[in-house]
């Protein structure tokens, strides 16, 4: 048996062979037939071309004196094509060279070309500041005078003007090109009228809702630029996804080049799948995934190596990063060397720790997906992924957070106890050998349709019969009803003094975020929450963590969007309990089961924050519970169902079958992400007993997006698959009564989910 690696001091920085991690992985986290599997993916060699000959010879030097004296097959692939006028999709891996894939082109025309221009969208802020960084680089190096500028929320005013005026080069977010940019186009006039390249990078990142309304938005932009007499080459870029050349098309409404022939080195991966042991057999529970993950980055961060830990939400990251620090508790005056980082930290805070990872003071972090996207972090040893995140793009996106260097690398996926996480371990095969999932869009989503179809009219007016997305002329013809918009000689005006972009958010169904404030004699603002998130993390009497700092909400001003919130030392946190209420609208398409029935349509729910839980640290008991005043929420979506009927029920009782029911709930919704590139957030489960539009049982998955985007859809078609996947989970899932590995957690032996759940299965599955 391997030795375990010899411990240093936190702040030594010596990698540990991977052989003797992985070895003593093996060793120490469990059975290795069982618990734990290892598999090492060799290092493979670059593959190389020759730079296009339409390159510009200063270009290719200064790129030559940076060390890249020849490009990667794909770095050339892309830049011929997009040199040569066609739309390119490049998808590679992590750390492949995509940048040079857009760079090239963009600053090889407007060498050639000074009055040329070129527009970068990146999903966020720090990603483009981060990607600026790179081009001043590459610019300086060629002496050229290129004027490049991030246009984000933080550009001062008087700066604006001068990015409007000189911009060759601007980067910047969908949101801000959606709001700030194209309703003004009048002042960016000699951006559109040049517009050569619009750079579209972490294109994977482009799905469900936010990828539907980014279609809409590239729309409008072509619309501009159309009318401003231009037509640019759009180059997207993408980490390995299913469909890379489908979403890039449906994103553009035009054809797209796929580049996906990587030439880019990398080092050897050891991947490391681990299933937490058993501490309850009887009631199939295993070590908490947050303790397991907490053991593996702490004995990583010890031994030297600088470590990623993925954890799957904002509460998770505050509360591992609570449980890091104490045990790697520094001297007393110590700088701190574990730092957190996910949405709702301040701008500067990001910025500081992400500086920190690169320079090596911050030894360890802990994100949430927020660092999954392509910003330089350095050459970081080790990854640890607290919970199969979603798909396998997010997966392997953040596996390869570590090892951007071509060094070995050390990544690890410590499964929790839902059935995804229970599946992925029990098949490790479909980490390794399963083709990454499609990513999911629908531009024509009447929600999110007609809210751009208003932007653009504001934009510019319609013509009779300009054709922008489906149904483009009933719905004008209705907007116009409605006196938004107004119909003469042949065109569409807008009519009303509201500005539509501000009413509609890309990323969510509220465009208004709260501000958490810090009271005391110098009252600051500490943090930021979205407002779907707001009645389950910052309602009043909740345990906000920020920083590994505990904070308790006095007040909750829901009309003014402020949270206050004062600091506190209590060796609890909350977790809020959300109640549903589901009632089907329409049903659209509907198709037999042998013991039920199956339909998708139309759904109406409602959402209340009731009740919330003091939980303990460390141990996770129940100290307490105090109750929720917030205001119910509603939404209309799309949902997926499978109706029970007597064929399936029968001689089954009342709660034999709502145990059944709700236990199905919790296998399909948590396996629902196989088939869907999402988040098992952005899918809702629900279970009625006696459903009220069929007075049969019914289990229900639905979008948890306003109107949907296409989940309940994709499951409808996926149906038998995922209900064969559910059935054979639970057959094979070796618990006596049920466990949250499985039909979700039984309190007491002797329950009935799992048994109930089986019986309804065999009858349609």
């Amino acid at each position: 048996m391997a030795k375990p690696p010899p411990a240093y001091p936190v702040s030594a920085v010596r990698p540990i062979p991977p052989d003797l991690v992985a070895a003593s992985m093996v060793a120490e986290l469990g059975d290795r037939s069982s618990d734990t599997v290892v598999r090492r993916i060799e290092a493979r060699e670059a593959r190389y071309a020759e730079w296009p000959e339409a390159l510009e010879p200063r270009l290719r030097e200064a790129l030559e004196r940076r060390g890249i004296r020849r490009p990667f097959t794909h770095q050339a692939q892309a830049m011929e094509s997009a040199l040569a006028g066609a739309n390119v999709v490049v998808v590679t891996p992590t750390a492949s060279g995509k940048t040079l894939c857009y760079n090239g082109p963009v600053l090889n025309t407007i060498l050639k070309d000074p009055s040329s221009r070129a527009l970068y969208l990146f999903p966020t802020k720090a990603l483009a500041q981060d990607q600026m960084q790179e081009l001043h680089g590459l610019i300086g190096e060629m002496g050229a005078t290129i004027g490049t500028f991030t246009y984000d929320g933080d550009t001062p005013a008087d700066a604006r003007r001068a990015v409007r005026q000189a911009g060759h080069i601007v980067l910047t977010n969908p949101d801000m090109l959606h709001t700030a940019v194209m309703p003004h186009h009048t002042k960016w006039v000699k951006l559109f009228e040049s517009l050569d390249y619009v750079v579209i990078d972490e294109m994977h990142s482009y799905r469900g809702v936010l990828g539907s309304h980014l279609a809409n938005v590239i729309r409008r932009l072509r619309r501009i630029c159309q009318f401003y007499k231009s037509d640019p080459t759009f180059i997207f870029c993408s980490a390995t996804i299913g469909n890379p050349k489908e979403l890039a098309t449906a994103l553009l409404g035009d054809e797209v080049e796929l580049v996906d022939d990587n030439g880019a080195p990398s080092g050897e991966r050891v991947v490391v799948v681990h299933n937490p042991p058993v501490v309850n057999r009887e009631l199939g529970i295993r070590q908490s995934s947050l303790n397991a993950t907490k053991d593996i980055a702490a004995r990583l961060i010890r031994s030297g190596v600088q470590t990623i830990a993925f954890a799957p939400s904002r509460m998770r990251v505050e509360i591992l990063l609570t449980y890091l620090r104490e045990t790697l508790r520094n001297k007393p005056g110590d700088a701190e060397r574990i730092a957190g980082y996910r949405g709702g930290y301040l701008p500067n805070e990001r910025r500081r720790i992400e500086r920190g990872l690169r320079d090596g003071t911050v030894r360890g972090v802990v994100a949430t997906n927020a660092l999954e996207l392509g910003i330089d972090i350095g050459g970081l040893g080790a990854s640890v992924v607290m919970g199969y995140p979603g798909s396998l793009s997010s997966l392997w996106q953040q596996f390869g957070r570590a090892g951007r260097r071509q060094e070995t690398a050390l990544s690890v996926l410590v499964a929790s106890s839902n059935p995804l996480d229970q599946y992925v371990a029990a098949n490790p095969d479909f980490v390794f050998e399963r083709p990454p999932e499609k990513g999911l869009i629908d531009p024509d989503n009447l929600f999110i349709l007609g809210s751009h179809l208003k932007c653009a009219a504001f934009e510019l007016p319609f013509h009779d019969g300009e054709v922008f997305g489906a149904h483009t002329g009933e719905l004008l013809d209705i907007l116009a009803e409605e006196g938004v918009l107004q119909h003469a000689g042949g065109r569409y005006f807008w009519m009303t003094e509201a500005y539509p972009a501000e009413q509609v958010s890309l990323r969510a169904a509220s465009t208004d975020n709260f501000v958490i404030i810090e009271q005391g004699p110098n009252p600051k603002v500490i943090g930021e929450c979205d407002t779907p998130s707001a009645p389950l993390l910052i309602h009043e009497d909740a345990i906000y963590i920020h920083r590994g700092q505990q904070y308790q909400v006095e007040y909750l001003d829901w009309d003014d969007k402020k949270a206050y919130v004062t600091p506190v030392a209590v060796d609890y946190y909350t977790d809020a309990m959300l109640a549903v209420d589901l009632k089907v609208l329409d049903s659209f398409v509907s198709e037999p089961a042998r013991g039920g029935l199956h339909e998708q349509g139309e759904v109406a729910i409602t959402f209340l924050a009731t009740i919330f839980k003091k939980v303990k640290l460390h141990t996770h008991e129940n100290v307490g519970w105090g109750k929720i005043a917030i205001p119910e929420a509603s939404v209309h979506t799309s949902a997926y169902w499978l109706s029970f009927d007597s064929r399936a029920t029968g001689g089954m009782r009342r709660d034999e079958i709502a145990a059944g029911l709700n236990g199905i709930a919790h296998l399909m919704r948590n396996l629902a992400p196989i088939y869907c590139l999402c988040d098992a957030r952005d899918i809702g489960s629900e279970a009625q007993v006696r459903a009220p539009h069929s007075e049969l049982p019914t289990v229900y998955l639905y979008d948890t997006a306003p109107a949907g985007v296409g989940l309940a859809e994709r499951l409808f078609e996926v149906r038998d698959e995922l209900l064969r996947t559910s059935r054979e989970l639970v057959e094979q899932c070796t618990c006596e009564d049920g466990c949250p590995g499985c039909v979700g957690p039984q309190v007491e032996k002797g329950g009935m989910a799992k048994k109930a759940a089986r019986q309804l299965l065999a009858a349609v599955a």
